[in-house]
């Protein structure tokens, strides 16, 4: 009798004993990030047949499991990942937001300053200070262009930035992954897979989480205890013990524009949510877009100003003064596909001449090659991916250079083209950047504002150029200059604002995931203390049995003396 109760009671003290630990440990861990409540499932032992039935053997710890639910895990980590992508757009395009929409420092009030001197011209056309009002106007209108494009390209490396960041953190979490995973394995496979390591794999899910902030995750567990991670749309990340790779790779074309690239393909259109998705949302959905905008306006408004400008005189009065541009806009950029076949091929931009602004779109184009007959290119449009076909352009087979008449301008090529060759073609990308007042104007009585030579009162040019304000040349005739900012800010301004609205919807939903987890998985203090004297009590008692035992055995050791 005395064996059961003592075997009884040294069963007590190493269950309760084990309890009291894990209790410990749970308040030790209430603040650390990531960890799961942790208990001891404890189980009565085989009973044992005596005469008179049977007889309890004591208690035993079954196990020691974390407080987890994998349903509101994955709800956690969803939530993060979205959160942190419409975070991440918010905050770069309510930056983009403050540049255009200030109203002290955006392109509207330069513009408006510039018309009026213009005006002023157009009302006093033979008054040098009334030229060198436009002229300075003029600098400084371009100089706001400059800048507003070099505080775009200055969040474009932003963007690069952090997509670089992003990426080597992610390779970090997928490194750390694989040797946990190598660690789990061989823990459950001590206990023969009874027996899971709580921390371990506490630590794994922090890790999940982690990508999740960078981008979108998952994971399906395997028969030994690892998992297999992946990322986007099933790209692999993490394969048991071996971990992939994300590097960052400037475009074929454009080696400004970056993609995220897993075993040598770019995976950037796979993937979603995260602060890697955010920021490439960011750049092709408002900031691409936005520069494309701000070039279009760029080229429009030198355009225009252009062709009035050339068909003036200035102070001086004979022909020879006349056809001077105005505005020097430099030559939009063409960009080729190297290849093995085309890598003697340059293409250049060559203006049309009358301008043919109703047909330029601020967008990017890939022109195709697709054969070496007449109507061989198809044109796609970059921002919504629409493609054009056929176009007007010479037929390949002729001697170079060829040229292609496409929505407003003209490409010229030189070298021998064949089908695959691909051109991108950004008409006013980096308009802004380069748009100036020419430099062959150097001083004011250089301005065009007359229509008749050698008549200084003549303000027949100075008014066509004033009216320019209000006249709609762009986007088919449908708008004017400042209706094109116009559209921008307000394009801009809606999609911060609704960025902003789903932003606040998504850390609302965020906080409940959070609080839904820390509900099931986080540190009461409360209870963890009411656990302490339950489990300390439930000692105590397991001690006393061990010392009525020790009682009887001296009792009947007596008894044989």
């Amino acid at each position: 009798m005395a064996i059961g109760i003592l075997g009884n009671a040294l069963s007590g003290l190493t269950a309760f004993q084990r309890s009291l630990e894990t209790t410990s440990n749970n308040i030790s861990n209430a603040n650390t990030e990531g960890y799961s409540r942790q208990r001891v499932e404890l189980a009565t032992r085989p009973e044992q047949f005596t005469g008179a039935g049977y007889m309890g053997n004591g208690v035993e710890i079954a196990n020691i499991t974390r407080s987890y639910d994998q349903f509101i895990a994955n709800q956690l980590r969803s939530s993060t990942s979205t959160f942190n992508e419409v975070n991440s757009f918010f905050s770069l395009s309510s930056q983009i937001d403050n540049i255009i929409a200030d109203e002290s420092t955006g392109l509207a009030p330069a513009m408006k300053s510039f018309f009026d001197a213009v005006d002023g011209v157009a009302n006093d056309p033979a008054s040098i200070s009334a030229r060198q009002v436009m002229l300075t106007q003029a600098g400084s209108l371009t100089q706001q262009f400059n800048t507003m494009s070099a505080r775009f390209s200055d969040m474009r490396k932003r963007v690069n930035g952090n997509l670089a960041s992003s990426v080597d953190e992610v390779n970090g979490f997928a490194k750390s992954l694989a040797e946990l995973n190598v660690k789990i394995v061989a823990d459950i496979g001590r206990s023969s897979g009874k027996q899971m390591p709580n921390e371990l794999l506490d630590q794994r899910d922090a890790l999940l989480t982690k990508i999740a902030e960078k981008t979108d995750v998952s994971f399906v567990n395997q028969a030994d205890g690892s998992i297999n991670v992946f990322i986007g749309k099933g790209q692999p990340l993490v394969l048991g013990s071996y971990a992939s790779t994300l590097s960052l790779q400037g475009s074929s074309i454009d080696v400004d524009h970056k993609q995220i690239v897993l075993n040598g393909q770019d995976i950037s259109s796979q993937l979603s949510g995260g602060e890697i998705y955010g920021n490439l949302r960011f750049r092709d959905e408002m900031l691409d877009p936005a520069q494309q905008q701000l070039g279009l306006l760029a080229t429009g408004l030198a355009a225009e100003f252009n062709s009035t400008h050339r068909s003036g005189f200035d102070l001086s009065g004979p022909p020879a003064s006349a056809g001077l541009d105005f505005f020097d806009l430099g030559s939009p950029s063409v960009q080729v596909q190297t290849t093995a076949s085309n890598a003697g091929i340059t293409a250049n931009f060559v203006a049309p001449t009358p301008p043919t602004l109703s047909g330029v779109l601020g967008s990017s184009y890939r022109l195709d090659v697709i054969s070496t007959a007449p109507d061989m290119f198809t044109l796609t449009n970059l921002s919504d991916n629409t493609v054009t076909t056929p176009l007007g352009a010479t037929d390949l087979a002729d001697p170079p250079p060829a040229t292609a008449a496409i929505n407003g301008f003209n490409i010229s090529f030189s070298g021998t083209l064949s089908i695959g060759d691909s051109f991108q073609i950004s008409p006013s990308f980096n308009a802004a950047a380069s748009l100036k007042v020419n430099s062959a104007i150097t001083n004011p009585r250089q301005i065009a504002a007359g229509g008749i030579a050698g008549l200084p009162g003549d303000n027949s040019v100075a008014l066509k150029l004033a009216a320019l304000e209000t006249k709609s040349p762009m986007q088919n005739g449908k708008s004017s200059f400042i209706q094109v900012y116009g559209d921008l800010v307000a394009n801009v301004g809606s999609q911060t604002h609704a960025a902003s609205v789903t932003k606040a919807a998504q850390e609302s939903l965020l906080k409940q995931a959070a609080g839904a987890k820390e509900n099931i998985s986080g540190v009461n203090l409360d209870e963890e203390a009411a656990n302490l004297i339950k489990f300390q009590n439930s000692y105590q008692a397991a001690a006393k049995a061990v010392s009525v035992a020790n009682s009887l055995f001296d009792t009947l050791i007596g008894a044989f003396r």
